[in-house]
């Protein structure tokens, strides 16, 4: 279960202050996902900056070098680190190991991408934790970090201060599940959007989709997951889906899996929740009829529901999230 925790305690900045740590050779793909997802928001909610060991010329893999300019001092204010992925994982720096502990050790929060999970790993940050890295990279973390819970399957983990994610692409889904922890579901919806990545996909998502794009687009259950989205507060059942996409239980279970990496009923839960938080945050509607317009059926549900995901009642999301969306 993700539980929220609250954002590290405000500086006089206006901004939360997010410092990509790049750790040379750096991935440009993952060092550049933090400052297109939380830079993309319109206000002043993020100010994302860029540091390194040794400032100037960082390397890079595919002969993309990165210019970056500042230290490690940089790290001293900031509220979240991001480590992007990194093709040094067999040691590392002395330097950027001690100053990630000391960011732990203020109780800034840090998040790797990718293969940066090894700096963590190096810094003892996820030792007794559970934690997840780029699945080709897994077996050579797990025998390097034995006293690390490696979850390989996964898109990413939040262990509260320290969040870890997949290779890639995961690192956007991470970036968003933070803004959504930060600022809540419509907040992150729009990032989503102005980044045109699909919304926010649960972190227990596999990782390695079988097909993620079918051969024949006929074949596609795009249609059925967006005849479904319309109608949330319907019962649906794996027959429904079933009979809208014109094939068997059976077969729409394997398409489903192959697709989103999810089985029907998980993914119609995870949507259902979401809605349910867009609408605690954006409306006034009784914790009942949020409950029936999201499909989750009666408050009960609601609040069992909220409480195994993120730790809150319904009331205390509201609460917690409505003003955050203004």
């Amino acid at each position: 279960m993700a539980v929220l925790v609250p954002t590290p305690a405000p500086s006089p900045r206006t901004r939360h202050r997010v410092v990509v740590l790049c750790v040379p050779p750096v991935v440009p793909f993952d060092s550049a996902i933090p400052g297109t997802v939380f830079g993309t928001l319109p206000g002043e909610r993020y100010e994302v900056l860029m540091c390194t060991a040794d400032p100037g010329v960082v390397e890079a893999e595919s002969d993309q070098d990165l210019y970056v300019r500042r230290g490690l001092e940089t790290l001293e204010d900031a509220d979240t680190i991001i480590v992007p992925g990194t093709r040094r994982q067999s040691d590392a720096d002395p330097r950027t190991i001690e100053a990630l502990r000391r960011a732990d050790r203020r109780g800034a929060r840090i998040v790797s991408i990718c293969t940066g999970a090894f700096v963590l790993g190096h810094a003892g940050l996820l030792d007794g934790r559970r934690a997840t890295t780029y699945w080709r990279r897994a077996e050579k973390f797990a025998a390097m970090f034995p006293k690390v819970d490696l979850d390989p399957a996964v898109l990413y983990v939040d262990e509260g201060r320290i969040l870890t994610s997949a290779g890639l692409a995961a690192g956007i889904d991470l970036c968003l599940h933070i803004i959504r922890s930060d600022h809540g579901a419509a907040v992150a919806g729009e990032a989503a959007r102005l980044v045109v990545v699909a919304p926010v996909r649960p972190g227990g998502q596999a990782q390695f989709i079988a097909t993620p794009v079918p051969a024949d687009d006929r074949q596609s259950l795009a249609g059925t997951r967006a005849w479904a989205l319309g109608r949330l507060d319907h019962r649906l059942g794996l027959e429904d889906l079933a009979r809208h996409a014109r094939v068997s239980v059976r077969t729409l279970t394997r398409r489903f899996r192959d697709e989103t990496g999810l089985t029907p009923l998980q993914w119609l839960l995870h949507k259902r929740v979401e809605r349910a938080r867009e609408l605690l945050e954006t409306t006034s509607l009784p914790v009942d009829e949020v409950a029936r317009r999201s499909g989750l059926g009666t408050a009960d549900s609601l609040r069992t529901h909220l409480d195994r995901q993120l730790g809150l009642t319904p009331t205390a999301y509201r609460a917690s999230f409505t003003l955050r969306t203004e």
